[in-house]
This record gives structure tokens, sequence and C-alpha cells, in this order.
């Protein structure tokens, strides 16, 4: 029994080495950690749980035999994020570059059926050079297994992938159906044509980073979610942003015991507003005064900055925040937001969590580009994303709410449960000095009675009062009270039930 037990023991060292101690030298020396390591820090400690880690190739061509790996070039199984259960895998990048085979995709397979099973998030370390071409079909038929589980289990459990290495060709899809895609700057980049291939047939010439880093995905492409400076950041601040989701979708997001009262008073809001409607002043400020101890996890916080979106808690409870941002493009939507809010509203809708909307948006961007690039379309993307979602929405409109813009912003038409603005709000088909360049042509070259009429267009729809009378607005309230209210109202609409007719699915303006 000794002689077995030690045998055991020496297979499962061999399997932990990788790719050997040179490979491991050249990933450290790279800034990256094995996949080990990763899953390490990633993971509570003595929680992991690994599958599989015998299996090895099938494929005996082009000298394969020789080349056998246990493992295989990945690390599977499932372990406790501060106590609660995730599945994982995590690309080994010293043991054939991390090539996809048919055995490697089988096993990323087990631990995706297993997760939906037992209703867990599934979080993918990508570090991989591609599908191991020695496998031929075998491994583009590993991929396409991988892909379908990611459909399949898109809005059931949470998908969390972190782009840790090379990830390209076919590679790319499995992160893109995720819900969420994390890099890491410098040693990470995703494309499905590399350099190489992009000079021969378009004869540019251009860097991996350039192509496809962290950087240009987070903010030119809006493929990521975020970026991270290292590997460490990256895993502890996965660490900090799963607990914001729940397990699964008939599962609530994890409660966290509130020491932020639910009554707290924020006087500074009262001024937040500058006098002039034309000034911008920064929604992140709102943001972190209403949400539970300033803690906002954002999302794409580099792509589309004309909208806000990310999870933070209200009274310890998960809750998605979507927010015009003045700062940027007046707050207007664009193609680039409208798309970025819709995907995020979507999630929040899939997995039951709330979402506030702080609304200051003087309409959709004008111009050439946006019209040719598919603005209608892409902005009805927002608005059928707000129409089809059911769970508890709270909007705050604190200044504009022009135009179309106002209906599609979880407006009050779009089911919205609890619409409340502030004093400052103005809502109305359009600003008071176009509107009034409009209704009274005749008068354009008098100033003086521009000025007049347009001071009385104010008074008279640029102001939450024609709403409230319509009942469209539910509350006109005090900027200081709005962590309160929208508390409130979140507990109010703890047990709501609303539910869409029956269908296969809706046909959302893809």
């Amino acid at each position: 029994m000794r002689e077995i037990l030690e045998e055991l023991e020496r297979r499962r060292e061999a399997a932990r080495q990788g790719g050997g101690k040179r490979r491991i030298d050249a990933q450290h020396a790279k800034g990256k950690l094995t996949a080990r390591e990763r899953i390490g820090v990633l993971l509570d400690e003595d929680s992991f749980e690994e599958w599989d880690i015998f299996v090895e190739h099938r494929c005996a061509d082009f000298d394969m035999a020789d080349k056998a790996v246990p493992g295989d070039g990945v690390v599977t199984g499932h372990g406790t994020i501060n106590g609660r259960t995730v599945f994982v895998f995590s690309q080994d990048f010293t043991v054939l570059g991390g090539s996809l085979s048919e055995a490697h995709a089988g096993k990323i397979c087990k631990i995706m059926d297993h997760a939906m099973r037992a209703g867990a998030p599934v979080i993918g370390l990508n570090d991989s050079g591609g599908a191991r071409i020695q496998e031929g079909i075998d491994s583009l038929a590993g991929y396409a297994e991988v892909f379908q589980r990611n459909v399949l289990a898109s809005g059931v459990i949470p998908q969390i992938s972190m782009i840790m290495g090379p990830c390209a060709g076919g590679a790319v899809y499995s992160p893109a159906i995720t819900d969420f895609i994390f890099m890491v700057r410098d040693t990470s980049y995703m494309y499905v044509t590399g350099p190489e291939v992009v000079k021969t047939v378009t004869h540019e010439t251009v860097t991996h980073e350039e192509l496809g880093g962290a950087t240009t995905h987070s903010s030119r492409s809006g493929v990521a979610d975020g970026a991270f400076d290292n590997d460490v950041e990256a895993l502890l601040s996965l660490r900090r942003f799963i607990d914001f989701l729940p397990a699964s979708n008939v599962d609530e997001a994890p409660q966290r015991p509130a020491m932020d009262p639910v009554t707290r008073a924020e006087p500074s809001l009262d001024t937040l507003i500058p006098d002039n409607p034309n000034k911008p002043y920064d929604m992140h400020e709102l943001i972190t005064k209403v949400v539970d101890d300033g803690d906002f996890f954002e999302l794409k916080p580099d792509f589309a900055g004309n909208i806000l979106i990310g999870f933070g808690r209200m009274d310890g409870s998960t809750v998605g925040i979507v927010a015009n941002q003045p700062m940027v493009l007046a707050g207007c939507l664009d193609i680039q937001s409208s798309v970025k809010a819709a995907r995020f509203v979507r999630f929040c809708d899939a997995f039951s969590i709330p979402i506030v909307t702080f609304v200051d948006v003087p309409g959709f961007l004008p111009g050439t580009s946006q019209e040719y690039g598919g603005i209608i379309r892409h902005g009805a993307k927002l608005l059928y994303a707000y129409a089809e979602c059911t769970v508890p929405k709270v909007t705050v409109i604190t200044r504009k709410a022009y135009g179309g813009a106002y209906d599609v912003m979880a407006s009050k038409h779009l089911r919205g449960d609890v619409n409340l603005a502030w004093p400052s709000a103005e809502i109305a088909v359009m600003g008071p000095k176009g509107a009034v360049e409009i209704i009274f042509r005749e008068d354009i070259g008098d100033e003086e009675k521009i000025t007049q009429r347009t001071e009385e267009y104010r008074k008279k729809f640029a102001n939450p009062f024609v709403a409230g009378h319509r009942g469209f607005i539910d509350d006109v309230i005090l900027p200081s009270e709005t962590r309160t209210r929208i508390s409130r109202s979140l507990s109010m609409l703890r047990n709501k039930q609303l539910d869409n007719p029956w269908r296969k699915h809706g046909n959302i303006p893809l």
C-alpha cells in the first residue's frame, strides 16, 4: 500500500510541476503567475478541490505521444471565495503554451456542467496560445463544446473571464459570451487575428498590445470590463467583485450587514448641481455618497464615459447602478454608451439585481457618425433592456431629462417602479432655448423676446412639476435625502412580482 501511495504522490507532484521549472521561471520572468499560483490567490486558502489532474491528451500525430503532460495544460476544479462555492479553470501556459486540445476542452466542459447543476459561478483564467494545431479538427470541436455551454449557462450562472495572457483566434469567443471580461495590462491580449495576419491582409503594422491589449479593449473597443496592473491585483479585485453577484439566477446576491445607516442624510448633495445648467458635475460623487460606505465597483470605467455602470450596495443588498455622466459629452447617449448600459441592465435583470438609475441626459448625441453607425438601432437596445426588465427599478432625475432619452432612461412609461426627481430636474421634449427657437421662429433675432420666451418655457415645462402632475414622477425630493428614499423604495419592492408575456425569447435589435 505504501508503494501505491508513493506512486500517487509522485504522479501528483509531476502534474503540479506543469511544464517544468524552466518554463515556470519563464512565466515568472514575464511578471505572470502560474496556473496554480493564480488559483491560490483567487480562492480561499486550502479550499481548492482539483479535478482531472491526471488527464492527458490522446493525440499521437506529429510526435505528440512523447509530449503528454498530466493535466494537459489546464487546472480545473472548485473552491470557495469568501466561503461561497465557485468553479474555476486556469490555463497553464507552461504546458504546450496552454493550447486547447480535445482533452483540455473536456476538462473545462466538465466543470461548466457541474457548475450548472450546482448553481455556482464559473471563473475562467485564460492564458493560452489557442487551438492545439496538432489535433486539427478535434481542438476546434473542443472550442465549440465550450461555446455551447457558455450559451446555455448565460443568464443561469455568472460567468467571468480573466484574460491573463494570450487569447487569440477562436479562443476569444468563449470570453465574449461570458458576462464579464477583465484583463491584465502588458501581459494579456485578445484578438481574432494577430499582427502578422493583419499586416499580410491589410498592410497595417501594429503590435500585440495596440491590436488587442488591455488598454485597447478597456478604453477603445469596450470588450473588457476592466484592466489591472498585475496578476495579484486582478485576482484580488475579482474576489471583491464576485461578492456582489448571486450564485445563480435562483439565488439572491449575498447580503452584507449594513453598518451605514439607511437614514443617513448627505447635505452636500443639495449643492451638487451647478446654478448654470450647462456646467457639468461629477456623477461619481452622487453615487459614492448614496451607496453603502461609498463602495462602488465600476465596470468599463475607461469606455463610453458618458454613462457609468457598476455595482454597489443599499442597506446591505447588491444594486446595479446606471448613471449619465455630465462630465463626458454632457451625458448624451450615443452608440457606445447605449450598448454598454443595455448589456449591464440585462445582466441585472437575469440575476434579479435591482437597478438604480440616475438621470441627467440632454438627449441622444447628434451627428452623421452616430446616424451612419446605427444610433437608432443601438439606442433601441437600451430602451429594450429597460422595458423588458422586471426587477425593481428606482430612477432619480437630477437635472436634464430631455426627449426620447428621458423615455429610455428607466422612465415610468417603461415600468419604472419608483421615479423620483430633484427640484433641479428639467423634464421636457428639449432644452428651453431650442424649444423656443422652434415654437417662436418669428422672434429669432430679437434677443430680448427670445430670452423672455425661454424663461417662460423654463418655468412652465423645464421642471419636475408638470411630470409630477401627470404622475410620471412619484415625488420631488431633496437631494440630501436621496439615499434614504432609494433605500426605502428598494425595501418596499423586495417582493415585487412582475412577469412578461410567455415567449421563447424576444428579438432585441442586435
